[in-house]
């Protein structure tokens, strides 16, 4: 019997304060500046005796931009970078994903930055899992890719005497997630 309804799924979603979507990118290309998304939802769909027949829905917010500058910040939700206004949510859902091994998986989804949507993998591990002092099951991942900012229709940039950009294009996107588990008259 393989119906989805025999199909036992646990249901995992993002501690919004133990949880965060970091990104890098190359300044002026001799540096990196670092940033984070405050602002992240993500609900995990965890069959565990057949992780292929799970998956992940994530959304973060733009506005949560913070890189520590706030004049950077804003011009990062500006229309130069991220346009917040009109597009207030990066959104993430996964189409596959395959084990490596017990601790590593390769999430293949659909990723939408400013109503573009790209196919990315993530490099996922699992951290492992605790009960916490509180009565419920807490599970650890982490998921890095590497994306091109003008792939999304992240543009903006100026060229340097030098040769180089201020902006590189290539971001590194790195999540740290620390999931709780519903518990079973709440999953449904």
């Amino acid at each position: 019997m393989t119906t989805e309804a025999a199909i036992k799924r646990t249901v995992w979603t993002a501690d919004p304060m133990h949880s965060i979507a970091e990104f890098a990118v190359t300044h002026l290309v001799v540096t990196t500046v670092k940033g984070r998304f405050r602002d992240l939802e993500a609900t995990l769909y965890i069959d565990e005796a057949n992780p292929e027949n799970s998956w992940v829905e994530a959304k973060i917010a733009v506005a949560s931009v913070d890189t520590n500058v706030e004049a950077r910040d804003a011009d990062l939700r500006s229309d130069n970078f991220f346009s917040a206004d009109q597009f207030p949510y990066i959104t993430f859902r996964s189409t596959r994903i395959e084990r490596l091994d017990d601790e590593r998986f390769r999430l293949t989804g659909e990723l939408m930055i400013r109503d573009v949507t790209k196919e990315v993998v993530l490099d996922s591990e699992y951290e492992g899992q605790i009960d916490d002092p509180y009565g419920n099951k807490r599970a650890g991942f982490t998921a890095m890719t590497q994306i091109s900012r003008k792939e999304f229709g992240i543009r903006w940039n100026q060229l340097i005497e030098s040769g180089g950009a201020v902006v590189g294009d290539n971001v590194k996107i790195t999540l740290h997630i620390e999931a709780i588990r519903k518990k079973e008259d709440e999953a449904s």
